[in-house]
């Protein structure tokens, strides 16, 4: 049985970034050891002789076929009216 601590909850609220009162530690405490023991307990499920289930509802892929259209304008044409291309390509500002 996997088991969590005070410590193990400490160290994921660091690693999400969290700062967790004493009261909500032990709320997910609590919390996080019913996760594991549902966990436990689906693990103890024997599968061997089911099929996985990719798929619930029998819907399959419908694609269509791209269809090309001609609009009448060339690429060269529509990158003249940006302000700065390199290779074809449109050059915006860096966002950070």
């Amino acid at each position: 049985m996997a088991v969590i601590s005070r410590d193990d909850v400490l160290k994921l609220a660091q690693l999400a970034r969290l700062s967790l009162s004493d009261d909500e530690v032990e709320q997910f405490l609590i919390e996080l050891r019913e996760i594991l023991l549902y966990v436990e307990q689906l693990k103890s499920v024997n599968v061997d002789n089911l099929a996985p289930t990719d798929q619930v509802t029998g819907l399959v892929n419908v694609m269509r076929d791209d269809i090309t259209i001609d609009y009448g304008y060339a690429p060269g044409d529509l990158l003249g009216n940006v302000p700065r291309v390199e290779e074809n390509l449109i050059m915006v500002q860096r966002v950070l």
